[in-house]
């Protein structure tokens, strides 16, 4: 097979997505590409409902990351829209990262995900080991060979099998893209794209240089305001949280220097039972939603914002196929 070389001034550019069982580390890996926080992490799973893509700017490349919900076992009409989301877009993008953490052995639902994928023979799959700061170098080693013989069993050809470390992650730094320090983060950072960013076709850059997600601004700040929600709540809760942003307004009559945003926000619950959880004794966690979710939105819109949150009822909203529409999904 004769080996082209492709000429160093072809600009690259394309999407990419990060799949794998709910929690396996997908959006931390975005967030650390990117540099920044657009995929809300949570240490319960499935907390990813949008598809949100990060957008890694390089001189050559420009990687377009896709973030999809785990692929799991549906058990509502929620569930299985996730899953369709998360189909749609493999059959979409130019490589696929499976995201496979270090510290668990392969299960069946990640059996299930691979073999999903087998069935999709064009594009180029990467195998990303997550988590490796939580095990030692004969487990890991143990894991790249499991990794290696999952894809001979099942017929997938990995273009590259890298362990990462979530923790080395998140350290990178705000410029991932700058392969120049950061530290042992910033180093695993810079390989993962270099990895990636030949996958990609010949292409000018597809979003304008500066733009770090396609997100609408509502959507990203109801993701962050949901991820401050899930924080040390009930294991049942977090599938049951929705936040939906009704209205994001300068406030009036404030001098040019000193501007404020009014954000009005309502978080859904499905039971009136969960709403003393949301809520808390006296209001207090809901103030404390309310202060660590205005501090992230502030850092990511670049303006002091007034944050007005309510809490409301839509029953069963995860079954009832009109409130799921209202609610965005």
């Amino acid at each position: 097979m004769s080996v082209r070389t492709e000429s160093s001034a072809a600009h690259r550019a394309g999407f990419a997505c990060f799949v794998g069982r709910p929690n396996a580390g997908k959006s931390t890996l975005t967030n650390a590409l990117v540099g920044t926080k657009v995929a809300i992490t949570s240490n319960r799973p499935q907390t990813t409902r949008h598809t949100v893509r990060g957008i890694v700017h390089r001189p050559e490349a420009q990687l377009v990351l896709v973030d999809t919900p785990g692929l799991h076992k549906p058990r509502t009409l929620l569930g299985e829209r996730l899953n369709d989301v998360v189909r749609t877009t493999w059959s979409e993008v130019d490589v696929i990262g499976f995201c496979l953490p270090a510290d668990q052995k392969i299960g069946p639902g990640d059996r299930y995900i691979a073999a999903e994928l087998a069935g999709i023979k064009k594009t180029p799959k990467v195998a990303i080991v997550t988590k490796t700061d939580l095990v030692d170098s004969k487990a890991l080693a143990a894991q790249l060979i499991a990794i290696d013989q999952l894809g001979k069993e099942l017929g997938i050809e990995w273009a590259e099998i890298i362990p990462v470390s979530a923790v080395a992650l998140e350290e990178a730094g705000r410029s991932p893209s700058d392969k120049g320090g950061g530290g042992r983060g910033a180093g695993q950072v810079a390989l993962l794209a270099d990895l990636l960013v030949p996958m990609l076709p010949e292409s000018p850059p597809l979003y304008p240089e500066g733009d770090l997600t396609d997100e609408p601004e509502q959507v990203m700040v109801a993701e962050l305001i949901r991820e401050a929600a899930l924080e040390g709540v009930r294991d049942e809760l977090p599938h049951s949280i929705a936040v939906v942003v009704e209205e994001m307004l300068p406030r009036q009559d404030r001098p040019a220097e000193k501007p404020l945003l009014d954000i009005h926000a309502n978080v859904y619950i499905e039971r009136p039972s969960q709403k003393g959880i949301i809520i808390g004794p006296k209001g207090k966690r809901l103030k404390e939603v309310g202060m660590k979710s205005r501090k992230h939105i502030e850092a990511l819109l670049g303006t002091p914002v007034f944050l007005d949150l309510h809490v409301k009822v839509a029953k069963d909203w995860q079954r009832d196929p009109k409130q799921l529409r209202k609610l965005g999904f």
